[in-house]
């Protein structure tokens, strides 16, 4: 039955007498009122009409018998009816289809970023592998080119590299040594028995077993023989020696040439120059090598200076080393490190008079130049060996052979920062095969220990002793609060990659000069280099640092405090 027909049906009184006593039924069984979670259907809606109409007659069945039914309940189920139709209508509930949008939207979002996050790792593991295969390539031609340049004894092969890494056991009958680089242990471990031994009564003694320690010659990392700072005694080992032992220089023959490396522009250098020219020629037969500049301010000023030598191209440069004795450098710490720029080899010992202005390098004054070099020709004296920076920039573009450009050699430190962008430097730091940190902020600078007093220090860095093995990693004003520098072992080779999603390119200077742009995706390959620059000391090694530390930083200067109080 429709409910148009329910609406005009008059009850008779059977059903009256029916329905009387089930009232309660009906009204326990009646639809309570249900929240709405979402927009309700036609049907629920249809649904809930019906039993509203249903209750509706009841009652007025209820009143008739009752002899109370009027009109206005009759006109109020026909205004509740038209209510329903009314709502049927309309639209559903508005506030629940703004819920419902933004829903919509935020799965959309979420959507959006699954699969920016699913590309970025496609990306970044394809960009992993090309790098992989770039720094094989990268230590495949270093190794190539220290084997044919500088004849060193080291390997390409890697699994006899780390053989020779390690712990190997001599055999039982062996005599002498077991290696030519490493210590033996059984020569020392056998417990010592005053006299002749019967084999057949003498108590057995036990002992250590023994060992060897064995590294990699020609200093496969640092250029040093490590075994000189290593003691062992019955099966110890202390490296006690490394950490006082100050390095002595004793010429085997008397050096024959001097190269003179002068700060540019200066009255005082240009006279002082020339006249340890002359004594060095006159009073010991010294060659004088000198740049072709500084040659030209000497014959302009007298022709006596007819004998001083020089170089022509960048090939003769190359051979400097294989004819200069000894560098004397007159300046400050920047023309050491000029004068270390010109030697990608080997470096012969540096003499560096101080005429600059705070001279952390240059311990020699200038006013006894003749009883100091009298001292340092005649020797032994005082080194401290500079480690230096080794750099290697790949590019991008290049995805199936490297720079063949030579490395940049630094003394003090690599700078990596924005240039002129106004955005912040994106870079990410490898070290060996491990990822160290993104770097966001205004640089990177990467220092060697004897650059730890120059542009590291300013930036937050450390003061550290130059003879200490070990890369300074400094970040330049970063955009993190816990963003502090380390000191890295010496032996670690750094990879300092500018991602593809970068905002902009970043710039490199090595030891401030040789600024090179590293566009997204081209990398900076940094590792000690194996020609250190060894530089003559005024002492020692570390009584120059800490003169140079006081004088020139004025560390930890102030007044004393007064004493004003009572003295017993």
């Amino acid at each position: 039955m429709s409910l148009d027909e329910l609406a005009d049906k008059e009850p008779s009184s059977s059903e009256e007498v029916q329905l009387a006593p089930s009232d309660s039924k009906f009204r326990s069984i009646g639809p309570a009122p249900i929240p709405i979670p979402a927009p309700p259907s036609i049907r629920s809606l249809v649904d809930s009409v019906s039993d509203e109409r249903v209750n509706v007659d009841i009652v007025a069945s209820h009143q008739s018998e009752n002899g109370s039914i009027s009109t206005a309940s009759s006109t109020g189920s026909l205004e509740s009816e038209k209510a329903a139709y009314e709502f049927l209508a309309q639209t559903p509930v508005r506030s629940t289809d703004a819920h419902l949008v933004e829903f919509s939207e935020a799965m959309r979002t979420v959507a959006k970023a699954l699969r920016r996050v699913a590309e970025g790792k496609a990306a970044a593991q394809a960009e992993a592998a090309e790098w992989k295969r770039k720094y094989e390539l990268e230590t495949a031609h270093k190794q190539q080119s220290k084997i044919k340049g500088y004849n060193s004894c080291i390997s390409n092969d890697l699994d006899k590299l780390a053989s020779q890494l390690t712990l190997e056991t001599p055999a039982p009958d062996q005599l002498g040594c077991c290696g030519k680089h490493g210590i033996c242990a059984h020569e020392v471990l056998q417990d010592e028995v005053p006299g002749p031994i019967p084999r057949s009564n003498h108590k057995v003694v036990g002992r250590k077993a023994s060992f060897k320690l064995s590294w990699g010659c020609n200093g496969d990392k640092n250029g040093q023989h490590k075994h000189d700072f290593v003691s062992f005694e019955k099966g110890d080992i202390t490296t006690a020696e490394r950490s006082n032992k100050q390095i002595l220089l004793k010429w085997e023959s008397p050096p024959q040439t001097v190269l003179f490396i002068t700060k540019p522009n200066s009255n005082s250098v240009r006279v002082l120059c020339a006249e340890m020219v002359r004594w060095l020629r006159e009073s010991k037969n010294i060659n004088i090598f000198v740049e072709p500049r500084v040659r030209k301010e000497l014959l302009t000023e007298d022709s006596y200076y007819n004998f001083v030598q020089t170089w022509d191209n960048d090939e003769e440069i190359k051979m400097l080393h294989t004819k200069v004795d000894l560098i004397v450098t007159l300046g400050g710490d920047g023309t050491v490190l000029w004068a270390a720029s010109l030697f990608k080899g080997p470096v012969p010992p540096v003499v560096a008079f101080a005429l600059g202005s705070l001279g952390f390098m240059t311990p020699f004054p200038s006013e006894q130049y003749r009883e100091l070099l009298d001292n340092v020709l005649n020797g032994p004296f005082s080194i401290t060996l500079r480690n230096r920076i080794q750099c290697h920039v790949i590019r991008d573009a290049a995805k199936d052979e490297i720079m063949t450009e030579e490395p940049f050699l630094v003394l003090n430190e690599v700078t990596i920062d924005r240039g002129i962008s106004s955005y912040l430097t994106n870079l990410e730091v490898y070290c060996d095969s491990s990822f160290v940190t993104c770097v966001q902020g205004d640089g990177l600078i990467i220092s060697t220990t004897s650059g730890s007093t120059a542009y590291s220090l300013a930036a937050g860095g450390s003061m550290v002793h130059p003879q200490v093995p070990g890369i300074l990693f400094t970040p330049i004003c970063p955009h993190s609060l816990s963003f502090r520098p380390l000191i890295l072992p010496e032996y670690v080779t750094l990879r300092v990659q500018v991602p593809y999603n970068s905002r902009g390119a970043a710039w490199a200077s090595f030891d401030g000069k040789d600024r090179q742009q590293l566009s997204p995706g081209d990398a900076l390959i940094c590792s000690i280099s194996p020609w250190p620059v060894p530089t003559a000391c005024l002492v020692d090694s570390t009584t120059d640092f800490f003169r140079s530390i006081h004088e020139g930083l004025h560390w930890n200067l102030r007044k004393s405090q007064s004493f004003d109080g009572p003295r017993d």
